[in-house]
């Protein structure tokens, strides 16, 4: 057996530091199987360290199976352990056994995760701190806790969702989008894209056409070829996504009514229609991701609103308004749907955290929620206004009438010369986070000339200035 070094002027404990030399010994093969190991006061002696500290590592040795104590023949290393194998010969090759990749040449909006620390972070589906309402939410997080919350926050609930939030999202929630719904059709999801997933899983796959918006959601084209699906890019003009013939080979359709994913702009009337008629086998999945911010005018009605078959898939989230770390989102369905999307969710993540589940349902319910979502309004309000009031004075990119009056963020057309890619880098220089349009595109070649300017998270003073930032970025790398 090779000495087995230690450094006293180390923190790790000296019997730590022996056991692991041991183990190095064995597993090297330097003491091979069934060899003996010198006697606690034997080696305690050669390295000049307490018996007691011997004692320690071996016995922690023979609790892990290395060492085997034999009657009045002191230990041997347990011929049950195998030298370790040379790195080389033991690399696993993951890459075999991964599944193959689907969805590699389809396009993906990446920011950065510390995008808190820019001044400037002009980014959708990223709220301020100030947005959220702090106090009620600690309130409602300890009152779940408490007396009869206390259970229904903390055991497992199976398939089952909370029912007071099931109930709060029935009674308080669906209304105001026009959706009556009964507890059978409604699911908790973590995130509207959980929600996205459950259904691909269990309605697409190889062989199914899913029609999608674009310019559109990326996250949701991932999904879906990931099934095996085949995507049917659909286009989007001034009035939302555009009913082609091409949803008549189709077996469902995503979409963004309220606030087309990125354009923002709101599906008519006429077109929701056209949606609707288009096929009584067709699967129209609805995600209505920021309905809640609508700055002038009534909010339109759900498509949802309009079912009369039972086709559309309502996905809800609480992403945009409370916070994207909650994870909490909602879908509405038709019953039998929902009891197998609930099934398929058992055997994913069960259910949603109780506790986050009560205590949004206790937000809900005690006017807290109302409460801060009508401030949230008006702060996005004025935030929406000093945005399109900045980008048409600084960079002059539209009229402030061609930004619809809704959302947390911008879709602006630039000059047909820009590269909104080399815009983004050169803004990002300047402390200033936008989004550049080409990762919005299914198919090449992709957009270029368009940014994502987010207006939620970026305080409403210094919005001016930011959007100032970015014309002299754009002025630079023009």
């Amino acid at each position: 057996m090779s000495p087995v070094a230690l450094d006293r002027g180390s923190g790790v404990p000296l019997y730590r530091q022996l056991r692991a030399g041991l183990q190095d010994e064995i597993l090297s093969g330097r003491l091979g199987a069934e060899g003996r190991l010198p006697s606690s006061r034997e080696l305690a002696v050669s390295l000049g360290v307490s018996r007691n500290t011997v004692v320690t590592a071996y016995q922690e040795l023979i609790a892990e199976g290395y060492v085997t104590p034999l009657p009045r023949s002191g230990l041997t290393v347990n011929a049950e352990v195998r030298p370790a194998l040379p790195p080389a010969a033991v690399r696993f090759d993951w890459d075999a056994r991964l599944a193959p990749v689907l969805d590699d040449d389809l396009p993906i909006s990446h920011r950065p995760r510390d995008w808190q620390r820019y001044r400037y972070p002009f980014l959708s589906g990223q709220p301020s701190a100030d947005l959220f309402p702090r106090r009620a939410w600690a309130r409602a997080l300890r009152g779940a806790l408490e007396g009869s919350n206390f259970w229904p926050s903390l055991s497992d609930l199976g398939d089952a969702d909370d029912p007071m939030l099931v109930d709060a999202l029935c009674r308080h929630i669906l209304p105001a989008r026009g959706i009556d719904a009964d507890p059978s059709q409604v699911l908790v999801t973590l995130g509207s894209q959980q929600g996205h997933s459950l259904v691909a899983g269990e309605l697409l796959g190889p062989g199914r056409r899913l029609a999608v918006e674009n310019p559109g959601y990326p996250d949701v084209w991932h999904i879906a070829v990931r099934t095996g699906a085949t995507l049917v890019p659909l286009a989007v003009d001034g009035a939302g996504l555009v009913p082609g013939p091409e949803l008549a080979s189709c077996d469902a359709v995503a979409v963004t009514p309220s606030h087309q994913y990125p354009t923002n702009v709101t599906l008519t009337i006429g077109r929701r229609h056209q949606l609707l008629d288009a096929s009584p086998d067709l699967v129209i999945i609805e995600d209505d991701y920021d309905a809640e911010f609508r700055y002038s005018g009534s909010p339109t009605p759900a498509l949802k609103a309009l079912d009369r078959r039972g086709q559309v898939i309502y996905l809800g989230s609480f992403s945009k308004f409370l916070a994207p770390g909650l994870r909490l989102g909602f879908l509405v369905a038709d019953a039998r749907l929902v009891a197998a999307l609930r099934e398929r969710r058992r055997f994913q993540v069960r259910h949603a955290p109780g506790q986050q589940q009560r205590a949004l349902a206790l937000l809900i319910t005690s006017g807290d929620y109302a409460r801060a979502l009508r401030r949230a309004r008006t702060i996005l309000r004025d935030r929406w206004r000093r945005t399109v009031a900045a980008v048409e004075t600084h960079l002059g990119w539209g009229r402030a009438d061609q930004f619809p009056a809704g959302g947390t963020a911008l879709w602006v057309p630039g000059p047909p010369s820009l590269n909104s890619r080399n815009l983004a880098a050169a803004a990002r220089a300047r402390g200033v986070l936008i989004e550049p349009s080409d990762a919005y595109h299914l198919r090449e070649p992709r957009r270029l000339n368009a940014v994502k300017i987010g207006f939620a998270s970026v305080p409403t003073d210094l919005i001016a200035d930011g959007i100032a930032e970015l014309a002299a970025a754009f002025d630079r790398s023009a």
